[in-house]
């Protein structure tokens, strides 16, 4: 049997059932399951044009095979996604391949092999309720432009849908009122 192997051009793939069934169980993860390798994702992605090791056909074929190592190490590819949902349009079995990838960074900032960027923009979300802070030169820009000011964010269902009943260590919510946006 060991000769035959050895012989064999062929690389024996191993699948890890459990980690696959992690992914799973996380939101937007379950479509991966769908993903017949045809690479449509690829064709229109931004982020493949400007950085060659972001690949999203190869991201889900290492998610269906259960590699969850590989993707949710510190520094993995998958903090390259831009989350454009080009990916999510062209996909011709509805594998919704940004959704995987939103998937597979909520278990990386479980595991806390998140990037510290990524902590930042989480804390400023928890915080403000925006991904970056509204500045002077922002509502100026608004104003010339005829824009009305941007609305004020309900903190409490916000964070009711963000933030874990038990955060991560070293990982304590801001308190319940939304700084002022000055």
């Amino acid at each position: 049997m060991e000769a035959e192997q050895a012989a064999s051009p062929h690389k024996r793939i191993r699948i890890d059932f459990a980690q696959r069934r992690r992914l799973l169980a996380v939101l937007g993860g379950n479509h991966v399951n769908y993903c017949y390798q045809c690479g449509a994702c690829v064709g229109d992605c931004p982020t493949t044009r400007f950085f060659p090791s972001f690949n999203p056909r190869e991201i889900m074929l290492t998610a269906l095979l259960g590699d969850l190592g590989t993707l949710l190490a510190p520094g993995s590819v998958i903090w390259k996604c831009s989350n454009c949902y080009n990916c999510y349009e062209r996909c011709p079995q509805d594998v919704r391949p940004v959704e995987v990838i939103i998937a597979l960074k909520n278990l990386a900032r479980e595991e806390g092999t998140h990037p510290e960027e990524a902590q930042t923009i989480y804390e400023t979300i928890l915080k403000t309720g925006r991904s970056a802070p509204v500045i002077a030169s922002l509502k100026r820009k608004r104003e010339s432009m005829g824009l009305p000011p941007l609305p004020a964010i309900d903190m409490g269902e916000l964070r009711a849908v963000l933030a874990p009943e038990d955060p991560p260590p070293g990982d304590s919510p801001p308190s319940s009122t939304a700084e002022s946006e000055s």
